[in-house]
Order: structure tokens, then sequence, then C-alpha cells
């Protein structure tokens, strides 16, 4: 044994700081004249031996924890190395799985890069659909070993060194990571460490500067407060075939679609994912949605936020369990044949210092010039949409949850904000793009660019633009331009905000004043095949001073809950796909709170007023049910020829009246009565039929606790032109409700 040649001190410094672009070409066993010299960065140990085979050489330690030695081989053996810590006052574990009871481990500088051509080729590119398999923390056998490859995209760095629990965060202690070249990825594979790892990223950026980061592709965290992320791998035994096989045959636009939108932490709160895969399915089975729309899942510090300030997008929150409890609930509500959707945040992220602001100590997530990069609402930071990666950062993580996670559906959250360069910015606050518009382009590329991965590689999945504005094109497929120039954005359905606040601003009237405001529930049918809509009633409207639906009623008790049923009746009815918060299906008076959840008390027996709640409860159970029922209320949603008034201009009635078709022109007549009045021998003109017609929903029906104003009998068509038809009905018009009927 002789020592080793020294280092260049150039190599040798920044070998020390941290600051190595390639610490394997220093480290680890390398051939050179006279034999073959081996490295070993490991501060605090006192001493690091190799074996291999019979070899047994102790390396002479060199200052500041370098080990090294210049042994007398014609090749590089297959060798480990045994690190022993400790220095009389107490031990000292290791890294990597060393302790300091001497037992050999793999150099994890023995190793080759663990990422291939082509996905470094794809990750420059911008262009890899499955990142989450090329970035982050992967348990995996490289070269014969077991162990977890590490790679972080950081283009900006001067170095990059691997810290956890195993060296105490410390990155002094070794580990630094080598540059994959120009992708600006950083790789590292630690033999013997696996599943449970604790794990960070030490960053040294371009100013010397050093911080600790979360994995940004993490795909599990600790719990916040607690923000390291963990070595995970997925062991969850899928039991929904049935379900994913058929999910690509489902047409969105042309099947029932009624959504019950779920806070997973309130909903029952204390409950974790598997806790609510017991309860959750039934529940809303029973209550007959068709889907579950999940406000954001992915992993965030602040839980006022309720998901929508996210710093692992790829981690669901470990707040209620582990990855695979998550899959677990997501495969007991496909068993129970209900979709599941996520609110999905691409508009922005927080300012966290571990996460992903300034990421390699330059603007790297976000845009580079701060006037693009602030959110003036939320006072966090918009991404890049114009680089490359950070598209594909989005993407990528789009199709992450469809397809590890089998979600059915994105509701992507404040698209409107990404649109346009002056969203809540004054002049002088924004610059124009290239043409001198408004329009954010590289938004709109990557919404389209997002929409059309997610098609194409999960047919069956639908996303949803939460977009507030006149935006063109929503929802028109990606290749079909515009009267505004630009192609669509993709999506499969838009919220109709519009209607929301007209209709909701409508039932806030006291109905002696609704007359003046009758066009408030008319308009949307101006546009409501200008896209393809979801009618929300979500948690956005029942919090922050707003109310809970039943509470923005006016009236009386009695008024107020009969109020909240002929609405609900008139948007199961009303042309779009529908979705309705936890706590309004019963009508609960308190806004929501993320920290009580929905008041179930309401429904208990001891409860003077729960037959109330139960009835609306039931009504909801009943739309759903009739809903999937008839076609007519789900089959040509997007087709205008679905749709006719029969009723439209009764101001002064408060009565609105409309059909609805399906496929084979089979009608379903809705009659909404918004007045506190019975209107007896109500005369409606209706299409020619030989039979009557038959009350098959009634929202003032005694079994939702309502007035019991019904029809009982078939309503006998009369030949007695009415509404510009040649037949007409007598109806009962109950007291501020709905009644849906069909030819018998």
């Amino acid at each position: 044994m002789r020592p080793a040649p020294p280092l260049d001190p150039g190599d040798r410094h920044r070998l020390f700081d941290g600051t190595h672009h390639d610490p394997h070409a220093l480290l680890g066993a390398h051939p050179t004249a006279g034999g073959v010299v081996f490295r070993a960065l490991r501060p605090f140990a006192r001493s690091v031996t190799v074996l291999a085979g019979g070899l047994l050489a102790e390396l002479p330690s060199e200052e500041d924890g370098l080990f090294a030695a210049l042994l007398p081989l014609s090749e590089i053996p297959d060798y480990r190395l045994r690190v022993v810590y400790g220095d009389g006052d107490g031990d000292r574990h290791g890294a990597g799985g060393e302790a300091d009871d001497g037992s050999a481990t793999h150099d994890p500088y023995s190793f080759l890069p663990a990422l291939g051509d082509l996905d470094l080729h794809l990750i420059s590119e911008g262009r890899h659909e499955q990142l989450w398999k090329a970035l982050g923390a992967h348990p995996m056998t490289h070269q014969g070993v077991a162990g977890t490859r590490f790679t972080v995209w950081a283009p900006n760095a001067r170095g990059v060194r691997l810290v956890g629990e195993f060296n105490y965060w410390d990155g002094s202690t070794g580990f630094p990571m080598r540059s994959l070249g120009s992708s600006g990825v950083w790789e590292l594979f630690m033999p013997g460490m696996g599943e449970g790892a604790l794990y960070k990223f030490e960053i040294t950026g371009p100013d010397g500067s050093r911080s600790l980061r979360a994995d940004p592709m993490a795909r599990r965290t600790q719990c916040p407060p607690d923000t390291a992320s963990i070595v995970t791998a997925s062991h969850h035994t899928w039991g929904d075939e049935e379900w994913m096989a058929n999910r690509p045959k489902r047409r969105i636009h042309e099947s029932p679609f009624s959504v019950y939108e779920v806070h997973l932490a309130s909903w029952r709160p204390g409950l974790t994912y598997r806790q609510l895969a017991e309860q959750l399915p039934a529940y809303v089975k029973e209550l007959g949605f068709t889907h579950v729309e999940l406000m954001p899942v992915a992993e965030h510090p602040y839980s006022p936020s309720w998901g929508y300030q996210v710093t692992s997008y790829y981690a669901p929150t470990a707040r209620l369990g582990t990855p695979d409890d998550f899959k677990y609930l997501v495969d007991a509500l496909h068993r129970a044949g209900i979709g599941v959707l996520v609110d999905w945040v691409p508009a922005h992220f927080p300012k966290d210092d571990w996460a992903l602001a300034r990421f390699d100590g330059t603007p790297l997530y976000e845009h580079a010039d701060p006037s693009r990069a602030e959110h003036p609402d939320w006072g966090t930071l918009e991404f890049d949409y114009g680089r490359r990666e950070v598209r594909n950062f989005l993407v990528a993580n789009a199709v992450y949850w469809c397809e590890e996670f089998h979600i059915d559906g994105l509701r992507v959250d404040a698209v409107a904000s990404m649109l346009y360069l002056d969203y809540s910015r004054e002049d002088g606050q924004w610059s124009p793009n290239a043409y001198g518009g408004r329009e954010n382009l590289d938004a709109v590329a990557f919404l389209q660019e997002m929409n059309a991965t997610v098609y194409r590689r999960c047919p069956g999945v639908v996303t949803i633009a939460e977009e507030s504005t006149a935006w063109d094109g929503v929802t028109r497929a990606t290749h079909h331009v515009g009267p505004g120039g630009f192609g669509g954005l993709g999506f499969g359905l838009k919220w109709n905000m519009g209607w929301m606040h007209d209709s909701l601003g409508y039932m806030a009237k006291e109905p002696i004043h609704r007359k003046y405001h009758h066009n408030e529930m008319t308009f949307s049918m101006v546009y409501a095949y200008s896209e393809n809509y979801v009618l929300p009633i979500s948690h956005d409207e029942v919090v922050h001073g707003k109310q809970a639906l039943v509470s923005k009623m006016p009236g009386d008790w009695w008024q107020r809950r009969a109020n909240h049923r002929a609405y609900l009746g008139f948007m199961w009815a009303h042309p779009g796909k529908q979705l309705l918060f936890m706590g309004q299906e019963f009508a609960q008076g308190a806004e929501w709170s993320q920290a009580h959840g929905p008041e179930w008390w309401l429904m208990d027996d001891t409860y003077h007023s729960a037959g109330d709640h139960r009835g609306v409860r039931a009504l909801v159970r009943d739309l759903n049910r009739i809903y999937v029922d008839q076609p007519a209320l789900w089959e040509r949603d997007s087709d205008p020829s679905g749709f006719a008034w029969v009723e439209a201009d009764a101001a002064a009635d408060n009565v609105f009246a409309f059909l609805r078709h399906d496929a084979f022109g089979n009608p379903l007549l809705c009659v909404s009565n918004l007045s506190p009045v019975v209107r007896h021998d109500y005369r409606l003109g209706v299409p020619s039929h030989d039979a009557g017609w038959q009350e098959i929903l009634n929202t003032d029906a005694a079994r939702y606790a309502g007035s019991d104003v019904v029809n009982p009998d078939l309503l006998k068509p009369e030949p007695t032109p009415w509404h510009g038809r040649s037949s007409s009905i007598l109806a009962v018009l109950p007291p501020l409700a709905t009644i849906w009927l069909r030819p018998t």
C-alpha cells in the first residue's frame, strides 16, 4: 500500500465544498499507474477499510475526513468498505447503512449512473411523460446491488449533496451527487438504502449559498409541519380491474355525471385514508352520486389552505396516511362504482424556502421576471410555463395521478389566473405578450399540452377547468382554432361560474322581488352550449361569509329549506353536469369549517329538526337515482336539441318550465315554482302524447319534509294549444318547489 496521488487542489476544494460536478471521478476506485487508487470521504469516521476477497486494507486518513491509498492491484476488484465510527465519547452512526459495528457496505462511488441516456434526453427535451420514474428517489437493484437511486433536476446548482437521518442532515459528511451533463440532473445511487429513509438535497446555488430542499419529485413526505422526503415504493394490489377496463368506454358528455365534493380531512375529522375507505364509498353510493371530487390531496404545509398551496406535487398528503393508503381509498371507491376526481393546482406554489421557490438558488420553477412570478392574490409564485422542463414537471404530474392512482379526472384550479398576464394586476404591473395582447401564451400552450397528453395516455379520464371568464374554447379540442385565433384549451368540462353566480343571486332574493331578476335564471341558456359545463355549488360558495346554501335562502326555516330543495331540483334538471359540496346534501345551516367538517349531528334523532335535514338528504338521493334513470337529463347535455323552453317569461309567477330530451327524443318536463304560493291548474304546453304525464319527482313531497302538495294522478293532455304547442296539461305547482314529469 502506498499513499494515493494527491488530488488537484481545485478538485479537492470543490469536493469538500460540496460543489464538484463529478465526485465519482475523485472518490471510489480508479486504475492508475502502479495499481488502483481508493478514496472515501467519511468525515467523523475512525477508520475506513477496503475489503475485496482476501484483501483487507485500511486506508490511511488524510485531513478533513478523506481516506485514500494506492493498492497494488491490476484491476478494480469487487469491493466493500468497512467504515467504523465512534470516538470514545459515544458512537456516531454513519451514512448509507454504515454503523460503528464495522459491517461492510458497498461504496456509492463504485457505481455507474443509474439513469439511462433516453431518460436524460427526454428530460432535456421536456417530453418525459413518466418523469416520476426518472427523477426522485427509487428503490431498485443496480449492478446487482439493492439500494436507492436519487436524482434531482437543479441545472443552475454549483453542487448537490444528499442528506438525511443517515448523516445527521449534514452535507459535509459526504455523499455529493454527480451532474449528468447538460440535462441539469444530479444523481447518486446509495447501496443498502431502502424504503422509509428520510432525505433532502443540500443545494449550493450559483452565489455559494446553501439550502436544504425537499425533493420536488418525492412520492411520499413527512407529515407537516415536518418537511423531509421519504423513500417509498408501492405495494398496493389493485382490485378495480373492471372499473379500469370500462373507463375508456365511458362517454362523459353523454353519461350521468353527478359529483359530491369532499374535503377528505374534514369529511369525518380524524379518519385516515383506510378508515375513509370503509365509510365514504358506502355513503356516496347510498346517495347515488356517480363521482366524488376530492379537494387537493397533494402535500401542502398549511392546512387552512385546504390543499391549494402545494409543495409536493407527487405525494398524497401524509396527514391521512401513506400513498398506498390513498390508493386503497381510490380502489374502494372504484369497487363501489364511484369515479374519483381530484383538484389539481398548477397555477401557483408557495414560497417556502425548503420547497420549490428558487430551488437551485435561482428562479427555476417560477418565472425569472418578478412581475410574472409573483401571484398578486395569494402571496405565492406562478410557474414558468415557457420553460420546457417546468411544463414537463406539471404535465407528467397530471399523468401521474391518473396512471399511478387511477384518478378518473382532474379539476384544474384557478385557470383564469393562468390565462391572463394582467390577472389581478394594475396598469404598469404587467407586460403584454409578443403580439401586444394580455393572453399568457405560455400558459395556453401548457394547458393544451397537458390536456392532449392526459387524454392520449389515459382514455376515459376527464379534465375540468375552473375558469371564470369568457375565454373562448376552454372545452374545444386543441386542434380546433376559434375566432380569437387560439386552438381550444382541450378541457373536457368547465365549471359554469356564471350560472352559479346568477342563480344563487336570484335565489337569495325574497320571492316578491324575484320577478325583477327573472333573467338571472334564464340567461344561462343563452350560452349553455358554448362549452361543456358543470354546474358547481362548491366549497367556495359556502365559506368566508357567503353562508351555507340553505342559509342563503330567504324566509323562515321552512321556506329556506323549501327554496333549497327547489333549487336542487332545478339544478339537477338544468343542462350540464352537477356538483354539490359536502354538508349541502342535508342542508346544514352553518358555513363549512375545515376544523369541524359537516354537521352530522343535525340528523341525529335527538335533534328536534333532524327530520328536516334527513328529508333534504332523501331528496338528493332521489334526485341522483331518478337522474341516472332518465337519459333525457344527461344524454344530450352538449346538444342544443336536448333542451326546449316551455315557459321562460313567467316572471310575475316566478315559474320556469322546460323540456329535456334524450337521444330518441323522449321528453322530461321540469317545472319550478319559486314563489311561496300554490298555483292550481297551471297550464303548460307539452309535446303531443296520447298517454298522460306522471309526476316522478316533487321537492315538496312529505318524504322530503315538504308540505306534500303533489300531483298524484296522471295529468292528461288536452287539445288546448299553449306555449306554442298543440297540447297542454293542467298541473298543481307546489310552493317553492320543483317537479319533474314524464309521459307514461
